[in-house]
């Protein structure tokens, strides 16, 4: 059953049109990956789901609600999470404090101890590391509190936006690997990539978006030996 659906979204930035169009569903429990070049507007599709940005035109059906009017903040507390490029960590506050933003909402404020004892297992550095300052992490481990921040809301869906940009080769294996964990207990994951290798390597189906629209569909395999999809340059 799709808990997310989106149909002939058309949305844009004023007078600058971005999305024409657009189609896009994710199942309950399902990773899927969005790929593509820089500037295909992977991103304004994104902040269109979490609500940042509202569509001129088309629907977003969220577990049978319209989310097209509702506001940004009341698609997270209907359990819609958003990891933005930057992270959004605050340095000078403690990993734990950081963590603990995450329960701002009635459903998972009086949960905090028992969201604490759920996430910190899958992030071992942040567990060890917990009063410290998040500015002294790296900048793969504030990714890693970025998720598990994500993590702390509840979601039933997770979007993440370019979640190995600007690190190392061996740091990116550490977060999907983390990301591989997630979906293995059951997340259903939103996974916004320009590298195809590692969006495949835990997704269960994707969409290619070019400038404007949607350009193909498929499930992994499909994609694996897909001629046109390795021409895209999108990582492989």
């Amino acid at each position: 059953m799709g808990m997310l659906k989106m149909d002939k979204i058309c949305a844009g930035y004023g007078d600058l049109k971005v999305l024409f169009d657009v189609s896009l569903e994710i199942n309950e429990g399902e990773v899927v990956a969005l790929v593509g070049s820089n500037g295909a507007g992977k991103t304004t599709l994104l902040r269109t789901i979490s609500g940042e940005v509202i569509p001129t035109s088309g629907s977003i059906n969220w577990m049978g609600q319209e989310l097209t009017e509702m506001p940004e903040n009341k698609r997270a507390i209907n359990g819609i999470a958003h990891i933005p490029q930057g992270r959004g960590i605050l340095a000078s506050l403690s990993i734990k404090d950081n963590l603990l933003l995450g329960t701002y909402t009635k459903r998972t404020k009086p949960r905090r101890g028992e969201l604490l004892a759920k996430v910190l297992p899958m992030f071992p550095i942040l567990k060890e590391r917990l009063n410290f300052p998040a500015g002294s992490l790296s900048g793969g481990q504030q990714q890693m509190l970025a998720i598990a921040r994500a993590m702390m809301m509840a979601p039933k869906l997770l979007i993440l936006d370019e979640p190995s940009l600007g690190l190392a080769p061996v740091v990116v294996d550490d977060v999907y690997r983390t990301l591989d964990i997630m979906k293995r207990e059951g997340s259903s994951m939103l996974v916004i990539e320009q590298n195809l290798t590692k969006a495949l390597s835990i997704s269960d189906c994707g969409y290619v978006r070019e400038t404007g629209g949607v350009q193909m569909t498929g499930v992994r395999g499909e994609w694996v030996n897909n001629k046109d999809i390795q021409r895209a340059n999108l990582g492989i």
